[in-house]
């Protein structure tokens, strides 16, 4: 994937003298009209979506690397790679007309030193006013209750608990109590193997009806030892890095947690951003070392000063501390770009730019 960029230009237009773009490549995903190159301490700056078309007379002012790129319901929040001024996010609100019908776009711009000095009075994501369609696992004995919810029994997949929308089951939670994880614990590489089942949903969680001590308290185990659980408990979170593993401590609360994962997804899904950046911030994965830094400074080096042919050794001259891994992955991507292209192998292999 190409790196995400963020532009500062310059308009000359009276009520907003500058343009914020975030791009993949070349390629704008959002432009916006601002005040101010960088909202000042304690203010947000009102945006504007730029509609216009494309102009020639706008100056470039910075051009950053973004090392994230993330949406929270009606936020988009960017960091960039740098070390001051680095973190803002972008508020996304639809406002209904006071004298017609229909609604209109409001977007503030809002910075890390701004939110801490002047606290926005924040409305949480799960406010739990969705109705719910849940489906519970028809092998599923002794299920959890959920009020105020459409439930129904259904053949899951995976997990024991389904959430379903108009596009399909958007989250799954697996119930266990002590007993059942101590029982699937035996059995360690079929464990990974459900594990990595939920995991491909969007949104997945695996809830203990049990705290995370009693696996670790000698009364209440038999076969294992607290030291071999122990180890065990955290090769699942190492093996698991993107799944969530709650231990709830009982039946009650696992079953309120699930039904508040449930509202929060809900809430999270129907809170969209109206624009392309959403489908590309939820496909946006950071990488720290290949999408900032370093890796653009090799990218610009090999676009805009090598000669139209190279090798891979003239680049490891250039950056003696970069390691191979990050040079090869910079040439991979350009070459999938179609900027560039090599011949020949091992040693003799030549870049050639197209």
């Amino acid at each position: 994937m190409g790196s995400f960029l963020w532009v500062l230009e310059s308009t000359e237009k009276y009520r907003f003298p500058y343009r914020v773009t975030i791009r993949k490549e070349e390629k704008i995903i959002l432009s916006l009209f601002v005040q101010d190159k960088w909202p000042g301490a304690g203010k947000h700056i009102f945006c504007m979506r730029d509609m216009e078309e494309p102009s020639s007379n706008y100056q470039e002012i910075e051009r950053v690397p973004i090392i994230s790129l993330n949406r929270y319901g009606k936020r988009l929040s960017v960091v960039l790679d740098r070390a001051q001024n680095k973190r803002c996010d972008f508020l996304f609100l639809k406002k209904k007309y006071k004298n017609k019908e229909g609604e209109y776009e409001q977007i503030f711009w809002r910075t890390e030193q701004g939110l801490k000095e002047h606290r926005p009075k924040v409305k949480l994501t799960a406010k739990g006013d969705h109705h719910l369609h849940i489906l519970i696992d028809i092998n599923e004995r002794y299920p959890w209750k959920f009020a105020n919810c459409n439930v129904e029994r259904a053949q899951l997949k995976a997990g024991d608990y389904a959430l379903l929308s108009e596009s399909g089951i958007i989250a799954v939670a697996e119930r266990k109590t002590f007993t059942n994880f101590i029982g699937d614990i035996g059995n360690l590489p079929l464990l990974h193997m459900k594990l990595g089942e939920l995991a491909k949903y969007k949104h997945s969680a695996f809830v203990v009806e049990a705290n995370y001590s009693d696996f670790l308290n000698p009364t209440k185990l038999k076969a294992y030892t607290p030291s071999y659980l122990s180890k065990v408990l955290a090769e699942i979170f190492a093996y698991h890095p993107g799944f969530q593993i709650i231990f709830a401590g009982n039946r009650k609360l696992a079953n309120e947690w699930t039904l508040r994962f449930f509202q929060a997804v809900m809430s999270h899904e129907k809170d969209n951003i109206p624009t392309i950046v959403s489908e590309v911030a939820s496909k946006y994965e950071t990488k720290k070392d290949f999408t900032g830094g370093i890796y653009y400074d090799i990218r610009r080096e090999i676009l805009e000063n090598r000669e139209d042919t190279f090798t891979i050794d003239e680049l490891r001259k250039k950056s003696p501390l970069t390691s191979d891994t990050k040079i090869r992955k910079v040439l991979n991507d350009l070459r999938e770009e179609g900027y560039i292209e090599n011949f020949g192998k091992g040693k003799k292999s030549v870049w050639k730019k197209i």
